[in-house]
């Protein structure tokens, strides 16, 4: 007798397996058209996660569809650890993303960021792999429009809605008060002020600007707060459908262990 649970289960892990073959060759083609380290370093996870739902949907859909328990019963347990796995995450993401905030400046579209509003957890982890950071976002060449726009009047200049990278990255602290010539240009003055550490590691070098400031690893976190905030919603619906699909999983593992119980015993 064919069960309902059993051929949804089958259909759901029809559908990831087929997704999981692009998700493969986007792996793949990342590591072949990679031309910098920030872009190589995304190959290998991406490749490995379409693997990984690759064997998951296959075990799913042979023990559901062919009755084999066994295989089930592995795909079960891979899912139930999916989704304790998920669940922690998610609430860690919501725990290190609470605090943090960019600070509004009077009379400026932008805001400024300081490393310290932010989590612990995440400070530590930025500062330990900043040189390699620093290279992606060099390379990634986020102050390439200011540096662009070189003639830009202070005035317009101060009315620019800057992303957090841009205002930590590109242009010195406004606590330096130093005097401006272009967006990436700024000079001190006989009243700028070096007490934040920013301010002395402010550089006119384009390939330098505040690549190496507190307020440009801030500007990063900013960016990882939001993002990680978005993923964890994402997390929470994802984790839901997993419950759905988990629960007709067990359904189906019962079917099959009714049928070879009936088999066994007619």
């Amino acid at each position: 007798m064919v069960r309902l649970s059993n051929n949804l289960v089958g259909l759901l892990n029809i559908i990831t397996l087929l997704l999981s073959i692009p998700i493969i060759g986007g792996g793949i083609w990342l590591s072949k058209q990679a031309n910098t380290e920030c872009e190589r370093f995304l190959d290998k996870p991406v490749i490995a996660l379409g693997v990984f739902i690759l064997l998951v949907s296959i075990a799913g859909l042979v023990g559901s569809c062919c009755r084999v328990s066994w295989l089930l019963w592995l795909y079960l347990l891979v899912m139930f650890l999916l989704i304790v796995l998920l669940f922690c995450f998610t609430i860690f993401a919501f725990v290190v993303t609470n605090k943090g905030a960019g600070e509004a400046l009077s009379d400026k579209g932008y805001k400024e960021y300081r490393l310290g509003d932010y989590s612990n957890w995440l400070q530590k982890r930025v500062n330990n792999h900043w040189t390699k950071i620093r290279s992606c976002l060099v390379d990634s060449k986020i102050c390439q429009k200011l540096l662009d726009s070189g003639s830009t009047p202070v005035e317009d200049f101060y009315k620019e809605h800057l992303s957090a990278l841009q205002s930590g990255c590109c242009k010195p602290s406004n606590d330096c008060n130093f005097q401006y010539v272009s967006p990436t240009n700024w000079t001190q003055t006989p009243t700028s002020s070096l007490q934040n550490p920013d301010c002395s590691t402010w550089s006119n070098d384009p390939n330098a600007l505040c690549y190496n400031c507190q307020s440009c690893k801030a500007g990063l976190l900013d960016n990882i707060k939001s993002d990680w905030k978005r993923v964890a919603v994402i997390n929470i619906v994802f984790l839901v459908f997993l419950i759905i699909v988990y629960s007709v999983g067990c359904c189906a593992f019962r079917n099959n262990r009714e049928d070879n119980s009936w088999k066994r015993y007619p």
